[in-house]
């Protein structure tokens, strides 16, 4: 079995007996705490996936600002740079 699996497996064995013993410890019912040990992980699942679309999101925002901090260079340094090499060249075509 690869490395991953089996430590996927050891993690959700400890989640469910977390789960079910602090349910059954809240309600004193085995088939309350069996219901929310089971039906806990696969809610923790979907918000996973919806909180790990909120933090691509922002990490495409912060690309977002380098890109134009990358522009900004580009406008105040390079483009001055070609005006005075274009200014140059005319020069020399002038002389």
């Amino acid at each position: 079995m690869p490395r991953d699996l089996a430590k996927t497996l050891s993690y959700l064995t400890i989640h469910l007996t977390v789960g079910f013993t602090v349910a059954y410890l809240l309600t004193g019912s085995l088939v309350l705490a069996g219901g929310i040990a089971l039906i806990e992980p696969c809610i923790n699942a979907v918000a996973f996936y919806f909180h790990e679309k909120v933090w691509k999101r922002m990490d495409n925002n912060r690309a977002k600002p380098a890109e134009s901090e990358e522009e900004d260079f580009r406008q105040r340094v390079l483009n001055p740079l070609t005006l005075l090499q274009r200014r140059a060249a005319r020069r020399r075509q002038g002389a």
